[in-house]
Parts: C-alpha cells; structure tokens; sequence
C-alpha cells in the first residue's frame, strides 16, 4: 500500500526526494488534468503543473489541515494555471485571423521577443509599488485583498496599480520594439 498522506507531507517537509517524489506520482495526474482546463496548450500546462508542485512543496508550511491536501494542491493548481493564462493573454492583443496577416511584428509580440532575463529587468524598471502587487497577482496569484491586506492598501489601490503596472510595462514593450524591433 502507498504511503499515507500524512507521512509524505511530513517527508516532504523535510526535504526528502523520494516523499516529494511520492507525493508528485499521488497527484500528477490529477493535477495535470486542473491545469489542462485552464492552460491554452499542453506544453503551457506542462509549465503551470511544474510550478504549481514547486509552490506545493515551499509552502507545505501553509497547508493547515483545515480541509483535504487535494483541494489545497488543486487550488494551488487553478491559480497557477491561471496566472500563467493571464500572462499568455498579456503577451499581444487578440486579433482574428484575417487581421493576423496585416500584422508587421515578424517575430512575434515584443514580449515573445524578450528573454527571461530581459523581462526580469524590464518588471524591475516598475516603481516598487507597482512591482509588489504585480508580482503578488500575476505570480503569486494572490487576490486584490490579500494584497490590500499584504501591503497595507485598499483593494481598490492594489488593481488600480495592476492597471498601471501592466499599462507601464505595455509602454516599455512598444518603446523597446520600436528602438530594436529585431531582436536577437
């Protein structure tokens, strides 16, 4: 019989490889298919799964026992899966497919163009506030009042500087296509 639930937590609090492995092959599946509904493709939900058991296993300390593991993991997942649906959605406006010809952006949005490292400093270049509540919401998938309630500001303030966050970084993304519009 598999290891109980609890044993696994509890190796998986201590850092061991083969509880968090354990742990992994329990809820995978199951997960997978959390992050399927939500993600536009596999290989997106392939990404949100990976990153929804790395939140798992670093905030194992947050799971109260008020409720099943499996619904904690699972929101984990929904949020997750989210998150990364927002950011694709934030990547290019939609446009329908007779409009996709006229476009002039070989290479994609400025976004697809960036690496990882150049996205990182471009979000580094927000004011902090700005930067706080987009990094709580777009990656730590917190609500507008849990980030209210983290920072200190109303609910109203945390989607207001969601807007400007996403309007400012928007700006730096056409201004830096337009300075280099073919990047390497």
């Amino acid at each position: 019989m598999a290891d109980s639930l609890d044993a696994l937590l509890d190796g998986c609090r201590r850092g061991k490889p083969a509880a968090q492995r354990a742990l992994y092959d329990r809820l995978s599946y199951q997960l997978m298919g959390v992050c399927l509904r939500y993600c536009p493709s596999r290989p997106e939900a392939e990404d949100a799964l990976q990153l929804t058991f790395v939140k798992i296993f670093t905030r194992l300390d947050q799971f109260r026992g008020q409720g099943p593991f499996e619904a904690w993991a699972r929101r984990i997942a929904v949020t997750t899966s989210l998150n990364l649906w927002h950011q694709h959605q934030l990547r290019g406006t939609q446009v329908d497919s007779e409009e996709a010809t006229d476009l002039q952006q070989p290479g994609g949005t400025p976004l697809d163009q960036l690496s990882a490292d150049e996205l990182v400093q471009l979000i580094n270049t927000l004011p902090p506030g700005y930067r706080a509540v987009l990094n709580l919401y777009a990656i730590e998938g917190y609500t507008h009042a849990e980030i209210g309630e983290l920072l200190g500001i109303s609910e109203g303030t945390s989607k207001s500087q969601l807007s400007r966050a996403r309007r400012l970084l928007e700006e730096r993304l056409h201004l830096q296509a337009t300075i280099s519009p073919y990047h390497d």
